[in-house]
């Protein structure tokens, strides 16, 4: 009798183990390598949509206390850091509460003058390039729809995307004065130029300490229509985006 009790506990106790082992294994994956995210904004359309699921490479950009789950390590600046490049598409915590997590692509690095105008971006003094693809139907929010028009932008250095323009350069951050981007922080800007809260806000987002990264978008490993969830299961079949599914987010 006593056997069998000790044979249940040894098989229960190799069953916790083999489960703290897993977390752990798990800890340290998305603390050090790679951590999921998904996306609940239209803020980046038509790079990223609502209802993707990405990875974000963490050694991307080296660690600060930031890429330690609620920032609880206390690290000062970063170790082991590589600065983000123009054009990345980065995750990191909002300036002005050091917490929440924004995801925008990188615009200004430390030094550079960014401006818009007339819907343009300009990096120091020179207009961005910019080719009209058409126009495409879009989603407005509160069961609106509208139509906008896609561009390819090309950013010094070679990056090439999408990005989607609403008003015609008529929006409230369409023509803004100079932002001088302070040495340590980057200038960061959504793909949907109208429907996006980014460095262009000051008060709302700013410029982006180096610190405040948390790492690089990477690859979108799973994505469902925005009017589905993913615990849906019975919905893939209509809502998964396959297209989508282990496209490198460029």
């Amino acid at each position: 009798m006593n056997s069998k009790i000790e044979q249940k506990q040894e098989g229960l106790w190799e069953t916790v183990k083999i489960v703290i082992q897993a977390l752990l294994i798990a800890l340290v994956v998305r603390t050090f390598f790679f951590q999921p995210f998904n996306i609940p904004t239209g803020s980046l359309i038509p790079t990223l949509l609502i209802g993707d699921y990405l990875f974000v490479s963490k050694y991307s950009y080296g660690y600060s206390k930031h890429s330690f789950p609620f920032s609880a390590v206390p690290i000062s600046g970063r170790i082991f850091g590589a600065e983000p490049k123009r054009g990345d598409v980065a995750v990191f915590k909002l300036p002005k509460d050091n917490s929440t997590d924004y995801i925008k692509r990188v615009i200004g690095l430390p030094g550079d003058k960014i401006q818009m105008l007339q819907g343009v971006l300009h990096i120091n003094g020179v207009p961005v390039k910019e080719e009209k693809i058409g126009e495409e139907p879009v989603d407005l929010g509160a069961g609106y729809r509208g139509r906008a028009v896609a561009y390819w932008e090309t950013l010094p250095g070679g990056t090439r995307h999408q990005i989607h323009k609403l008003n015609d350069g008529r929006g409230l951050f369409n023509n803004t004065n100079v932002f001088e981007v302070p040495v340590g922080h980057f200038f960061m800007m959504g793909d949907n130029r109208d429907n996006s809260t980014d460095s262009r806000d000051q008060q709302s987002v700013g410029y982006v300490p180096w610190e405040n990264f948390v790492g690089r978008a990477e690859i979108i490993f799973f994505s469902i229509d925005e009017r589905s969830s993913a615990w849906q299961v019975w919905n893939w079949p209509w809502a998964l985006r396959v297209d989508r599914l282990f496209t490198k987010i460029r």
